[in-house]
């Protein structure tokens, strides 16, 4: 057999990883049940135990740093008090308007480090895994998130006054209504929550994604094929290495741009005009 027969032969070898991937089996005892012509289990899964993990992380640490509150903060009140000051600030009064945004403050405080600690546990070892490349858990939040929307604009509007707030939009013909007004609705309403779950679902999926190509690929490369494939084994290794870190930024950036939008699309809700 020549040698670019064997290359090939061999290089089938590589299984590439793909979604399932990230279908984590059940920790522990599990039942499985048949839903439209699926398999689906019933159990306690790896990012559940994260999430739950996380939620008290986040809770004992702010507490903690609370607990002794003293004019000349110590070092964990100090960084409390800079994480609270970082989205009361940026994500609250500026976005939403030093009149309306302080009894939104505490969801968006617990929404932003919920999300980021979470993001960052793929890369930390023992658990690299990012929660939130599992679609259902990112829905879910996301829902939460259209929920405190819809609440806040019919609180301000009531029910009737925020529909027409969000869907009718002002300075336009009323013959263009037939038109517009399903647009708007479709679009504030009912795409709003998909779009914003997708956006923190595809860059978690995505970025874990490359990570294992690259893990994966560069030991196949150095331990199973030929020394001629080496260096490049050693140059996906190397990806590997900055992919990492451009992901700490990215899991950075999707907590962050997740409550931003959260923070416009509730100013969104509560602005008097559309």
């Amino acid at each position: 057999m020549s040698s670019i027969a064997m290359s090939i032969t061999r290089a089938e070898g590589f299984t590439a990883p793909g979604p399932g991937d990230f279908d984590l089996p059940p920790i522990g005892p599990d039942k499985t049940f048949e839903f439209l012509g699926q398999t689906m289990y019933l159990g306690v899964t790896k990012p559940m135990i994260q999430m739950v993990l996380v939620g008290v992380l986040v809770f004992v640490f702010f507490w903690a740093a609370a607990r002794k509150r003293a004019m000349v903060p110590g070092r964990l009140q100090y960084i409390g008090e800079q994480g609270y000051g970082f989205v009361r600030n940026s994500m609250g009064r500026d976005i939403i308007g030093s009149k309306d945004f302080l009894p939104y403050v505490p969801y968006l405080f617990a929404l932003f480090f919920f999300i980021l600690i979470n993001n960052l546990l793929a890369s930390i070892p023992f658990f690299q895994f990012p929660t939130f490349s599992r679609a259902g858990l990112v829905y879910t939040l996301a829902a939460i998130s259209w929920l405190v929307y819809l609440g806040a604009g019919m609180k301000k509007h009531g029910v009737v006054g925020f529909l027409k707030h969000t869907c009718v939009p002002q300075g336009v013909s009323p013959a263009m209504y037939p038109l517009l007004i399903p647009l708007e609705f479709m679009s504030n309403i009912l795409v709003r929550p998909v779009t914003l779950a997708l956006r923190l679902f595809c860059n978690m999926f995505a970025g874990h994604m490359l990570l294992i190509l690259f893990a994966l690929g560069g030991e196949y490369l150095i331990v199973e094929m030929s020394a001629a494939y080496a260096p490049v084994g050693i140059l996906a290794w190397l990806l590997f290495i900055v992919i990492s870190f451009l992901e700490i930024l990215i899991q950075f950036l999707q907590a962050y741009v997740f409550v931003l939008l959260n923070a416009m699309y509730i100013q969104g809700s509560l602005a008097d005009e559309h």
